[in-house]
């Protein structure tokens, strides 16, 4: 994880780098339509309240859960003490981003989407109320926490996500396995180099052209901005954006020369 002053310092080098949030001078049809349709939709959407209003709940929610760590890309876990609240303000994703997230399945309508990291099922249910004929499949590593976001699911009444407890590194090719294929990929579940790019590679014979691929936290440290230029010079990628907080993949053959955006929001 880079230092506060260095995260700074590399906020302040993808602001000069971005191009505007507008789509002004943006050529490319397909990513205009992602900029003016979707990351700049305002609208308030009938989830949001409901979630939000769970979110605040688990940020003073006292509770100490026992968790299973299994730390950055071991195998083997440990156990340690953390409050449901310190959980909720520091592993949630924001709700700017969550909400993105959100307007991007409402807008492109996947079918079959899988998420790497459910913690606390903020963001999880994000992804399953913005299309409920969707199938959302989430993956945990810590059993405590897995039955905590099931609880959010049934207080959400949220029918159309299946949670599945492991370390991923055991349970992602056995869970994408039996699918036909991933319409929408959120990769929230390691944030070093290695596993970040395996998964992106686990789940690739799955994906298809029209998919989506979103990886958390891209410039949070040295091995995450290594893992996303890996991924996003993969062949099969024909287009990637930088938000700075996330990067998007993008396998759209309709890019006939590979493209990248760094797009203020």
């Amino acid at each position: 994880m880079y230092s506060p002053f260095i995260a700074v310092v590399k906020y302040i080098q993808y602001c000069l780098k971005a191009s505007n949030s507008k789509g002004h001078g943006t050529h490319s049809p397909f990513i205009y339509n992602f900029i003016t349709k979707v990351l700049n939709d305002k609208r308030f959407f009938y989830a949001y309240e409901s979630i939000e209003k769970l979110r605040t709940q688990l940020i003073t929610n006292e509770t100490v859960l026992q968790i299973e760590d299994f730390g950055a890309g071991s195998k083997k876990a440990f156990t340690k003490q953390r409050k449901i609240k310190d959980i909720a303000t520091t592993s949630l994703k924001p709700k700017k981003y969550a909400q993105l997230l959100f307007r991007m399945i409402n807008y492109y309508q996947p079918k079959t989407i899988i998420e790497l990291g459910t913690s606390l099922g903020i963001t999880t249910a994000y992804l399953a109320t913005a299309n409920e004929n969707a199938t959302v499949i989430t993956m945990e590593g810590s059993s405590n926490i897995a039955k905590v976001a099931n609880e959010n699911f049934k207080k959400l009444t949220i029918q159309n996500i299946q949670l599945i407890q492991g370390n991923f590194d055991e349970t992602l090719h056995s869970t994408i396995q039996p699918l036909t294929q991933i319409d929408f990929a959120f990769l929230d579940g390691n944030h070093r180099y290695q596993p970040t790019v395996a998964y992106f590679e686990t789940i690739l014979p799955k994906l298809h052209e029209h998919s989506i691929v979103v990886l958390d936290d891209i410039h949070w440290s040295k091995e995450m901005e290594q893992a996303w230029e890996e991924i996003k010079s993969h062949n099969a990628v024909t287009a990637s954006i930088d938000l700075f907080a996330i990067g998007i993949i993008f396998l759209n053959k309709d890019f006939k020369i590979k493209q990248h955006f760094t797009i203020r929001y």
